[in-house]
């Protein structure tokens, strides 16, 4: 009873070297409950021959490849709680995407980790990623899921029921993607990043259990942002001065706020009204002119009366402070 849990504790790598160990450790790594793969990310070399960097770059690709290939046969299939993948694939090699997909959907993975790095695909030819393959076997099964660098096509989802963390990063996302999020009855944590297909994130159904929201659109279209969640401690924002409703978030705790126009600082104060009770607050705004501090508008008496803590971050654009040296 004692060596699967020594193997839980090891990482992938040194629980294979244990096979190493006697005849009885020789299998033991096939049990293990975590499989977590990194491959090469970056498809540039630091070598200074061009043509010697890429041959280095696709011979540990194919490396990695091979690794990935041979564990998830050799592994029993039993057990597995996270499926973690983090490399960079070129087009020609997205065949094996789906293989490890079907992996992590068939041994049910609670936590599923998918970071790609888009080396030479078009924008519009990114990895499909299945999420109807999370509920079609027996039910929903997965707890928390990161996506990046792929697509995710919502349609026929009956509802990821248990599913309490997901992070989408650089994903393109099509379909009534609110619809989705409302059949996500349990998530508590939600972070989208810099992703595109998405402008309007109004979401009618109540996420109850929702306690973290991050939203990046720096790079993106969101145009209106509102939701109902009762139990949302800590709300992060990064990009456009553009409305943000937070209804009925009365345990709101924290709240970070980073809007990247030039003139927008006089309404990071006003823009979302539901941080007002937050007991730590950070802010981070960009001017143009020194005079827009001057007309900042004055803070009605009685907001953020629960403050205890508040970090405020004023950046000037580079040609002004050019101008000032």
């Amino acid at each position: 009873e004692v060596q699967p849990v020594i193997m839980s504790l090891l990482p992938l790598k040194e629980a294979v070297r244990t096979s190493i160990v006697s005849r009885s450790w020789r299998t033991l790594w096939r049990f293990h409950c975590n499989l977590c793969f990194d491959g090469p990310n970056d498809p540039d070399s630091d070598t200074d021959d061009e043509f010697a960097g890429q041959d280095s770059t696709k011979m540990k690709r194919a490396k990695f490849i091979e690794t990935v290939n041979s564990v998830i046969q050799q592994h029993s299939g039993i057990g597995v709680n996270k499926f973690s993948i983090r490399c960079g694939l070129p087009k020609e090699d997205s065949h094996h995407l789906d293989r490890w997909i079907s992996f992590a959907t068939s041994l049910k993975a609670k936590i599923i980790h998918f970071d790609l790095i888009i080396i030479d695909w078009p924008l519009e030819e990114v990895h499909h990623f299945p999420l109807e393959a999370l509920d079609a076997q027996g039910g929903s099964f997965v707890q928390s899921l990161f996506l990046a660098a792929v697509s995710i096509p919502h349609s026929g989802i009956r509802g990821l029921t248990i599913l309490r963390r997901l992070v989408l990063e650089s994903v393109q996302i099509f379909g009534d993607f609110p619809g989705l999020l409302a059949k996500c009855s349990a998530l508590e944590d939600l972070e989208i990043i810099d992703c595109s297909g998405v402008t309007n994130l109004s979401i009618p159904h109540k996420l109850d259990k929702l306690r973290h929201l991050l939203i990046d659109s720096s790079t993106t279209d969101i145009e209106v942002v509102e939701l109902h969640a009762a139990d949302l401690a800590h709300f992060e924002y990064k990009g456009r001065v553009i409305p943000i409703v937070l209804h009925g978030c009365s345990k709101l705790e924290k709240a970070t706020i980073m809007f990247v126009d030039t003139k927008a600082l006089a309404h990071t104060f006003t823009a979302v009204p539901s941080i007002l009770p937050v007991r730590i607050l950070h802010v981070q705004a960009i001017i143009s002119k020194y005079a827009q501090l001057q007309k900042l508008p004055t803070i009605p008496e009685g907001m953020f009366m629960n403050l205890r803590h508040m970090t405020l971050i004023v950046e000037m654009q580079m040609t002004i402070m050019k101008f000032f040296n």
